[in-house]
C-alpha cells in the first residue's frame, strides 16, 4: 500500500510538473512575441517621425551638423542608439552609448540602401539585447544613405524570466493541492471501499458470514462491475460452504436430499458428454427497458429453479419465445446469447413470434382451448381452426430452431415443456430418433370424454407420443391420459407398465409431482420479517388476524368462491368481524381474452360488495392487490399470514400451497387446500377443503384460526419435511434419471424410416412430417 502511494505520488508530480512546464513554455513564448511586436511597432512610429528631418540635415551634406542632430536625437531617449550612414554604407556619425554599432550585422542596412526599404532584426551581445531598425533616407526621390535605429530590448528577457519564476511557484502549488487532494479521493473513494471487499472476503475465507452487507454494490457504485463480481463470488462462497456443510450432515444422516448442487453432479454423471436442449413457451432471462435503461431480469417461474442447474452442469441450450420489450436488441446474428449474464455458462436461443402467432397460438389454441378443456373448470373451451393452424406453425417454428441448435450433437436430450408444444415431441423425434424425448404436462389432464370435446385430439396425441417419457404431475392425469389414447388412437396400451406402443415407438407415462426450491443448504437471506400492522399501515388498515391468498387472476382459482367464504365466515362467526383481513393478491394475467377480463369485474365488483357491507374507518375484510408482486413481496405476506387459503377449483399441482409452507421457517401457520389441487395429495397436513362448498371451506378457515398452537407446529414441521424431501431438484432428477434409463429403440433401425439426404434442412424434415 505505502509503495502504491509513493508510486502515485511520484506519477502526479512528474505528470502536473511536466503538463505545467509546457504550459509556461508556450505562455512565455506568446509573451515574448507579443513584446516584440509592441517593440517593433513603437520603433517604426519613431522612426517615420526622425526619417523627414534626418533627410534634411543629410541633404545639407554637412557632417558636423549630421553628428550634432544625431547627438540631439539620442539625448531626447537614453535607450536609444542612433546611426547615419551613406550609400557605400559607411559610418557617417553615430550615438551608440552601448558600443555595439560595430557588431551590427550589414543585412537591414544594405536592405535599406539597395531596396529602399525599412528592414528591422533582432540582436545581442553577451547580457545585451536590442532592435536595429534601418530607414532609407532619401535626397530629391533617390537614396542618399540611411538611418539606423538601435531599441533597448532587455525587458522582454526580464519579462519571460518572471513569467517561469511566477510559473514555479504555482506549478509547486498545484502540485501540493492535486496530490493532496487525490490522495484523500484515493482514501476516500478508493481505499477505504477495497478495504470492506478484503475484509469482507478474509471473513467469508474463515467462515463468518454475519455483516456481509458492508462492501454491497450501492456502498461501491463507482465500481459497479468489481462490485457485482465480488457480490457473485461471495454468494457462490456462501452457497458453496452451506452445500459442503448440508452434504456432510445428510452423509452423516444417511439422508439423500436433492440440492442443486446434487442435481448437477447427477446429470453430469449420467448424460456424460450429452447436452441437454430445453423448449418452453417463458425465457429464463428477458431484457426490458425500465426508464432509459436496459435491465436483464428473470422472470417468475419455478420451472428456471428447476432446469437452470442441469443447463449450468451440461453447456446446454434453452430455446423459448423472445417475449422482452428489448429482446432482440441483446442477441448475436443466430438469435443466441450466453446466461447467466454475471455467469455465462450456457446458451439461451430465442423465437420470435408475430402478434398474430401469439395471439393465434398462445391467446387462442394454448389458453381459449387447451387452458378451460384441461381444467373442467366449467369455462367453455373456444376452438377454432384459424388458432389450431397458428398452434401447428408455431410448434414448427420452435421444431426447427430447436432441430438447428441440435445439429453437431450426439445424443441430445431434449425436455420440451407444458400444454404449448405438444406436436413438439413428434416432430423432433421425427428427425432425430437417437434424440432422447420427454414433455412434461404442467397442468391436468381431464378424462377421455372431456378431452373429446377438442377437435383435434387425434393429432395432439400423436404428437405427445412421439416423446420417449411423458410426465404429468399426478398418476390420475396419467391415467386419464391413457385412457384417451385407448379410446381415440390405435395403439397398445400397457397399465402395469405405464407405456403407450404405436407405430413401433414406446412412450413412458409417469408421475412426477412438481416442487419448489427448498434444499435447506441455503442460508436465509430474506428480508426482515415484517408485522401484519406493518404491511397494512400503506393501504391505512389495521387487523388482528391476516390470512392471504396469492394467484393469478384465472377463473381456475376460485377467487370468488374464496371471497365468498370468507363473506360466510363473518357471517356464521361475527368475532371476527374488524378482526381479520384477507389480503387477496391477484397478479393480472392474459388480459387480452375476454373469460378473464369478465373474471377480473366479478371479483372487483364481490370484493366491492363485501367490503361496502363490513368496512369500517380503519379495517375491511377484503384487500385486494391487483398487481405482479415480487418473491420477496409475497414472501412477507406468507410470513405475516396466520392462514394461507389456495382453493382452486381444479389444478395441475398448484406451488403457491408449497411456496407458503417454504416462506414458514417458524414453523407456524396454517394451509388451507383444495382437494382439486395436485399438492393435495402430497401435503396431507392442510386443511384439505371442497372450494365448491362455501360452508365447508368458511368452516376450515374458523378451524385453523383455533387450531392450537402445538397441532399447528406439528403439522406445518411435517410438511415442510415433505417438501424439503420433494423439492424441486428431486423432480428434475427423477424425470431427467428416468429418461436416461429408458430402453429406446436402435437409432440405426429407427433411422431406416426417416432417412433424410444430407442437404435437406431442419425445416424440410418438419414440414415433411407434417405432410
Amino acid at each position: 500500500m505505502q509503495f502504491f502511494r509513493i508510486r502515485l505520488i511520484l506519477a502526479l508530480v512528474v505528470g502536473i510538473t511536466l503538463v505545467s512546464v509546457a504550459s509556461t513554455y508556450f505562455e512565455a513564448l506568446a509573451r515574448k512575441h507579443v513584446l516584440r511586436q509592441e517593440l517593433e511597432r513603437r520603433t517604426a512610429w519613431l522612426s517615420t517621425s526622425l526619417q523627414s528631418d534626418m533627410e534634411k540635415t543629410v541633404a545639407r551634406g554637412r557632417n558636423a551638423e549630421i553628428a550634432a542632430e544625431v547627438a540631439r536625437l539620442r539625448s531626447q531617449d537614453e535607450a536609444l542608439g542612433l546611426a547615419v550612414y551613406n550609400m557605400q554604407g559607411g559610418l557617417v556619425a553615430e550615438a551608440d552609448p552601448a558600443g555595439v554599432f560595430a557588431e551590427l550585422p550589414h543585412g537591414p542596412l544594405n536592405k535599406a540602401i539597395q531596396q529602399g526599404v525599412n528592414s528591422a532584426v533582432f540582436g545581442h551581445k553577451d547580457d545585451q539585447q536590442w532592435l536595429e531598425e534601418a530607414i532609407p533616407l532619401h535626397d530629391g526621390g533617390r537614396v542618399s544613405g540611411a538611418l539606423v535605429i538601435l531599441e533597448d530590448a532587455r525587458y522582454i528577457r526580464a519579462e519571460g524570466i518572471a513569467v517561469w519564476r511566477q510559473s514555479f511557484w504555482r506549478i509547486a502549488a498545484f502540485v501540493l493541492l492535486i496530490v493532496g487532494v487525490t490522495l484523500l479521493m484515493v482514501r476516500w473513494f478508493l481505499m477505504r471501499p477495497m478495504k470492506r471487499v478484503a475484509d469482507r472476503l478474509r471473513r467469508l475465507r474463515i467462515g463468518d458470514t454475519a455483516d456481509v452487507a458492508d462492501a454491497s454494490i450501492e456502498k461501491l457504485s463507482l465500481f459497479t462491475p468489481l462490485a457485482r463480481e465480488v457480490e457473485t463470488m461471495a454468494e457462490s462462497l456462501i452457497e458453496a460452504r452451506a452445500a459442503a456443510r448440508t452434504e456432510a450432515r445428510l452423509r452423516e444422516a444417511g439422508e439423500h436430499q436433492w440440492t442443486a448442487e446434487r442435481l448437477a453432479v447427477h446429470i453430469r454423471e449420467r448424460f456424460g458428454s450429452s447436452r441437454l436442449f430445453v423448449l418452453s413457451n417463458r425465457e429464463p432471462y428477458m431484457h426490458v427497458l425500465q426508464g432509459r435503461e436496459t435491465v436483464c431480469m428473470v422472470p417468475p417461474s419455478g420451472l428456471v429453479t428447476a432446469i437452470e442447474p442441469v443447463l449450468l452442469a451440461c453447456n446446454g441450450v434453452w430455446v423459448a419465445h423472445g417475449s422482452g420489450s428489448e429482446d432482440a436488441l441483446n442477441v448475436d446474428e443466430f438469435d443466441r446469447l450466453r446466461v447467466p449474464p454475471d455467469d455465462p455458462r450456457y446458451s439461451l436461443r430465442r423465437v420470435w413470434l408475430s402478434s398474430e402467432e401469439e395471439s393465434g397460438y398462445y391467446d387462442g389454441f394454448a389458453n381459449e382451448g387447451l387452458w378451460p378443456l384441461c381444467h373442467i373448470a366449467h369455462t367453455r373451451p373456444i376452438f377454432r381452426a384459424s388458432d389450431w393452424e397458428c398452434y401447428q406453425r408455431v410448434n414448427e417454428k420452435f421444431a426447427t430452431a430447436l432441430l438447428r441448435e441440435m445439429e453437431g450433437s450426439a445424443n441430445p436430450i431434449v425436455f420440451v415443456q407444458d400444454y404449448h408444444f405438444a406436436l413438439v415431441p413428434r416432430l423432433i423425434k421425427a428427425a432425430r430418433p437417437a434424440a432422447r424425448v420427454a414433455i412434461f404436462w404442467h397442468i391436468p389432464w381431464p378424462n377421455p370424454e372431456a378431452f373429446g370435446i377438442c377437435p383435434w385430439q387425434a393429432k395432439l396425441l400423436d404428437g405427445l407420443l412421439g416423446a420417449d417419457l411423458i410426465g404429468f404431475h399426478i398418476p390420475l392425469h396419467c391415467n386419464n391420459f391413457l385412457s384417451t389414447v385407448d379410446r381415440v388412437l390405435e395403439s397398445r396400451t400397457d397399465r402395469e407398465h405405464m407405456t403407450v406402443r404405436r407405430d413401433g415407438h414406446t412412450s413412458s407415462v409417469r408421475p412426477y409431482p412438481v416442487s419448489v426450491a427448498f434444499d435447506g443448504s441455503k442460508p436465509e437471506r430474506r428480508t426482515p420479517r415484517l408485522s401484519r400492522e406493518e404491511l397494512l399501515k400503506k393501504f391505512g388498515l389495521h387487523c388482528e388476524t391476516l390470512i392471504v391468498g396469492v394467484d393469478r387472476m384465472d377463473y381456475t382459482k376460485g377467487i370468488v368462491e374464496r371471497l365468498m367464504a370468507v363473506e360466510k365466515l363473518l357471517e356464521e362467526h361475527p368475532f371476527y368481524l374488524e378482526r381479520l383481513t384477507l389480503a387477496q393478491i391477484a397478479a393480472p394475467s392474459r388480459s387480452r381474452i375476454p373469460s378473464y377480463v369478465n373474471l377480473r369485474r366479478h371479483v372487483e365488483e364481490t370484493v366491492e360488495r363485501i367490503n361496502q357491507r363490513y368496512q369500517t374507518t380503519l379495517w375491511k375484510p377484503i384487500l385486494l392487490i391487483e398487481r405482479q408482486c415480487s418473491h420477496a413481496d409475497v414472501d412477507l405476506w406468507y410470513r405475516a399470514a396466520a392462514v394461507c387459503l389456495v382453493t382452486s377449483l381444479h389444478d395441475g399441482m398448484n406451488l403457491v400451497a408449497k411456496e407458503y409452507v417454504v416462506a414458514r421457517d417458524d414453523e407456524d401457520g396454517v394451509l388451507v387446500l383444495s382437494k382439486f389441487t395436485g399438492a393435495a395429495t402430497e401435503l396431507l397436513d392442510a386443511l384439505v377443503v371442497n372450494p365448491y362448498d362455501t360452508e365447508g371451506v368458511a368452516e376450515a378457515i374458523h378451524q385453523g384460526l383455533e387450531m392450537d398452537r402445538s397441532e399447528r407446529l406439528m403439522r406445518m414441521q411435517r410438511m415442510r419435511h415433505y417438501v424439503m424431501d420433494h423439492n424441486i431438484y428431486r423432480w428434475a432428477a427423477s424425470i431427467l434419471g428416468d429418461l436416461h434409463e429408458l430402453r429406446l429403440e436402435s437409432p440405426a433401425a429407427a433411422d431406416l424410416g426417416h432417412a433424410q439426404p444430407a442437404s435437406v434442412s431442419p425445416a424440410e424434415v418438419v414440414d415433411r412430417k407434417l405432410a
